[in-house]
This record gives C-alpha cells, structure tokens and sequence, in this order.
C-alpha cells in the first residue's frame, strides 16, 4: 500500500463511500502475504517509500515470478536485484512491462507511480570493472524516484577524468562513489564537495584486495569528511540510503 493509496481509502471514508470497518480490513489485508515460502511486505512502500525488494540470489525462477506476480497485483513497482536473463524471460512472458538491464542484473516491473524526491543522485564509478554495482545503484535510484547522473571510470590512475567532470559531480544532492581495488576515489571526492559521499567498496582487484575487503577499510578510514560506506559490492543499498536523504527534500 502507497500513501496514494491509503489516502484515497481515508477520503472514501471521509465521504462516506466506504464504512471504517471496511477500510480497516483492507488495511490490515494488505500488510503482508503469506505465500508459505515468503511473508510479502505490501506495507513496506507506507512505511519506507518504496515497495518490497526482491533479492535474486537462493530463490528460484518460479519463487521469484510468484513473488513479481503477487506484488504487481497489488499496484507496487517491482524491483528484482543479482537476478538472470533466463528468470526475466519467465517474467516477461507474464508481465511484458518488465525491463531488464543485464550489466546491473537488475528487473523492474513499473506499477502506480513513484513520487519523485526532487533530488538529483550522481554515481561514480572508479574503472569499467565496477560497472555491475555503480548500475545497480544508479538503476535503483532511478526507480526510487531520484534524477541519476552516471559518471564512469574516473578512477585516481588518471586524476585528470574525474577533474574534468567535477562541475557535473558538484551539482549533484548525494553522490555515490562505487571503486574496488584500494578504493581511494570516495575519499578524494569528498574532499572537494560539501555534499554526502556514499561509499561502495566492490570486489574488483588482485589477490590483497581480498575481495573488497580492502576498499572497504580504506573507506571505512577515511580522513575526508562526510562519507559514509555500505557493505562491499551493495550498489543497491547505497541507493536505499541515496534516496532516502533526497526525500527529505519533498
């Protein structure tokens, strides 16, 4: 349930089209399904502005197009995330509004309308390796309502990329910084913007980055301020966070 949705069953009731006992039921209806193999969150857009996400990984094509499914039919945007071209040809031979994007790995079903936040989010990412997770992120603050500037492959091997387009990066209400390896590039930017700096550590480089491990420290102990860091290669919690700080702009 949006609050669009809520606030035309509070009008109905309001004007006498629909009694308080009725629009009780339908609110205590809606607050989650239960599928046996999922509990389906249908308040999750009410409480936090966006609807219930569906994680691809350790779920099956059939779970994941009956989870699509039930929440399409409620009138909410659908969101899968690390998900596969074979589980959207399964959903898009139900729902045929589904899109997927094979580099963020990522399916969205679009249904009822996301109020925009007004903000406006700009990723970086530091090479093309760390294509896949600055995606996710830029595709999930698409669908969360946020304008999405891309900058890629400005990584600090060629300081001059990043230089060029700082003009871009500054007009920007939150900037997500996604880079493996050492992971300096979240520092350097927030030490020439005044906006927040989300990082993201991904699980791209040689064998002592130790899958993203070292990015994330080197995040993590920034000397520049105003960063904060997510879990490595989690594109699309940094989203999550991106979005919910431009939201505060409505």
């Amino acid at each position: 349930m949006t609050e669009n949705k809520l606030k035309e069953l509070l009008e109905g009731v309001y004007a006498r089209k629909i009694s308080p006992e009725e629009a009780l039921n339908q609110i205590k209806k809606l607050s989650y399904e239960e599928l046996g193999f999922a509990k389906i969150d249908h308040h999750r857009a009410l409480r936090q502005g966006f609807p219930e996400v569906i994680f691809g990984p350790g779920k099956t094509k059939d779970q994941i197009l009956t989870i699509c499914r039930r929440l399409y039919a409620a009138g909410s945007t659908v969101l899968v995330t690390r998900t596969t071209e074979e589980v959207f040809q399964a959903i898009c031979a139900e729902l045929p509004s589904a899109q997927f994007n094979p580099l963020a790995r990522t399916i969205v079903i679009p249904a009822g309308e996301i109020p925009p936040t007004g903000g406006k989010v700009t990723v970086l990412s530091a090479g093309t390796a760390d294509l896949p997770v600055a995606e996710e992120a830029a595709v999930t603050a698409e669908v969360m309502g946020n304008e999405v500037e891309r900058i890629y492959d400005v990584g600090v091997a060629g300081l001059h990329r990043l230089l060029d387009q700082m003009d871009k990066v500054r007009e920007a209400d939150v900037i997500i910084v996604v880079a493996g390896m050492e992971g300096a590039l979240a520092s350097v930017v927030a030490g020439m913007v005044s906006q927040p700096v989300i990082a993201v550590p991904t699980s791209v480089g040689y064998g002592a980055s130790f899958g993203g491990l070292a990015a994330l420290l080197t995040m993590l102990n920034s000397c520049a301020i105003g960063v904060g860091v997510v879990n490595i290669d989690n594109g699309f919690g940094a989203a999550a966070l991106a979005t919910a700080i431009t939201r505060r702009k409505r």
